[in-house]
């Protein structure tokens, strides 16, 4: 058991360097181990790009003939953009497969592993399991409910501010935790924010990571009744990669606008004369995005919450406090009325970044769809 750890370990280390350019597959890695060496090793690069272990066995050193792979994830059994794992890894005769955890993938979903067993190959599966399930939370959301995983991000004061009462707010959060952000904003799919964030800080929200290669998100901006400034930053770059979720109370001519500098104008239903997000992420769960990162103020943020489409929470603490009752917090919206009604924070973590405290949590217990 221990060495099989050991090698999944690998195998996890490994599939983490695809974070960011497989969405909305998942982060997968594989190792090949004969006689106690490691002679290949392997991961899922990109999207529409080969498979982990078929990058394990062409890296291989020598014949994978009777050896052992160690695989975060079942192999596929289907025709995708790639033809399926189980097909190269039964043709190079490998003796035994361990997998981190099945394939929720209801096109595969253990149909790969009975593929190998019926091949004669012995087939174990739930080797760090848990640590594979949490490094494929996005894809797990996403394949399972259609609904893209989303995270709340939030930067405030000791005190829960996230802007003085002069809405300034730069920076609340030291130089690491913005840098880490762009880290988070490379893993995602999609960045969503109100139209408040726009009009108050008119945001690129674009990847900046220092010396490394970067892939701007989906730029989702939510806006009822389309405020958005024709000149807003946003508008300026990749406009092509930017949603506008609305509703019908946008002006006609500004949609057209809009859509000629290429924006994607989703007009979406309406609940209390806003945007129903419950909705929104449905449309765009259909257009393949599988993970969202919520960076909005603090109306679209209770909206978000009170709407249940925040799985996890991201939440940076920096050591100021700056007062005033009317500065805002993460949260606005009309609140909750009551302690009974608060919404728990479970499995949560914290550690330091920088001069920050970052904490870490999920709304909901990750759920094991095996």
């Amino acid at each position: 058991m221990e060495e099989e750890q050991k090698y999944l370990r690998r195998a996890i280390s490994l599939a983490k360097k695809g974070l960011g350019w497989v969405n909305p597959n998942p982060l997968v890695g594989a190792v090949i181990v004969k006689n106690g060496r490691i002679i290949g090793e392997g991961y899922h690069a990109y999207y529409g790009g080969p498979h982990a272990e078929i990058n394990a066995i062409e890296n291989a050193t020598e014949s994978v003939k009777g050896a052992i792979l160690y695989a975060t994830m079942e192999p596929c059994s289907h025709q995708g953009k790639t033809p399926p794992c189980t097909d190269a890894i039964i043709k190079n005769g490998i003796r035994k497969v361990v997998v981190g955890m099945k394939d929720p993938n209801p096109l595969v979903n253990g149909k790969g592993l009975k593929i190998l067993a019926d091949a004669g190959i012995i087939v174990k599966a739930g080797i760090e399991e848990a640590a594979v399930l949490r490094m494929n939370e996005l894809f797990v959301k996403y394949i399972v409910t259609g609904k893209p995983f989303c995270t709340l991000k939030t930067a405030m004061t000791l005190d829960g501010k996230i802007a003085t009462v002069e809405n300034a707010s730069k920076w609340i959060s030291c130089e690491d935790s913005r840098r880490y952000v762009h880290e988070l904003r490379q893993q995602y799919s999609a960045v969503m924010v109100g139209i408040n964030t726009v009009l108050y800080d008119d945001p690129l929200l674009n990847t900046r990571r220092i010396r490394k290669k970067n892939k701007d998100p989906l730029k989702v901006i939510v806006d009822s009744s389309g405020k958005i400034p024709m000149e807003a930053k946003v508008l300026k770059m990749n406009p092509q990669l930017v949603v506008l979720a609305t509703t019908d109370k946008m002006n006609m001519k500004k949609k057209r606008d809009l859509e000629r500098l290429g924006v994607q104008v989703l007009i979406c239903p309406q609940k209390e004369e806003k945007v129903d997000l419950g909705s929104l992420m449905f449309s765009l769960g259909n257009m393949g995005i599988d993970s969202v990162l919520l960076e909005g103020g603090s109306t679209i943020v209770f909206s978000a919450l009170i709407n249940g489409i925040v799985d996890k929470v991201v939440s940076f603490i920096a050591p100021k406090i700056i007062g005033g009752a009317d500065a805002p917090s993460p949260v606005g919206g009309k609140g909750l009325p009551s302690m009974e009604d608060a919404i728990g924070i479970n499995n949560w973590t914290y550690r330091k970044v920088g001069s920050d405290i970052l904490v870490e949590g999920y709304i909901n217990k990750i759920k094991n769809y095996r």
